[in-house]
């Protein structure tokens, strides 16, 4: 065998949990192979180069032997090379600011009083100019 389909050896190394799950994200635009978008029955030989997009992280991995068959996790090292570059994996572990605003139940909805204290607070956090340069 040298060549196998891209949804198949997502699942097989362990990238994605189902096939679909791997085919939907061939289908999302999510997967690239050699800088090319890949439908799933893309065929992936040795040395090619797969980019997998979860979230805002970029997975590099580069094919070392083609298979269709699922691998347990100590053998996934002999079929597929992790490329991710470190900045991409502290992605994973970046902290997230969130808070909660508790109101007390059955006190109804917010008066226009607290709605605009609720939006100042919001405000203040002002992560909103980010997501305007996306």
């Amino acid at each position: 065998m040298e060549t196998t389909r891209i949804d198949k050896y997502l699942w097989a190394i362990r990238v994605f949990k189902t096939r679909t799950d791997a085919t939907d994200a061939c289908k999302g635009g999510k997967i690239t192979v050699n800088g090319m978008d890949a439908k799933p029955s893309k065929e992936v030989k040795v040395g090619d180069m797969i980019v997998v997009r979860k979230g805002s992280v970029h997975f590099t991995y580069k094919v070392l032997a083609p298979l269709e068959k699922r691998q347990g996790a100590k053998e996934v090292p002999k079929y597929a090379e992790n490329l991710t570059p470190q900045e991409e994996l502290d992605k994973l572990h970046a902290p997230v600011e969130t808070f909660f605003i508790k109101r007390d139940r059955g006190t109804g909805r917010p008066t226009k009083k607290e709605r605009r204290e609720m939006d100042s607070l919001y405000d203040n956090f002002a992560v909103y100019d980010d997501w305007e340069d996306e």
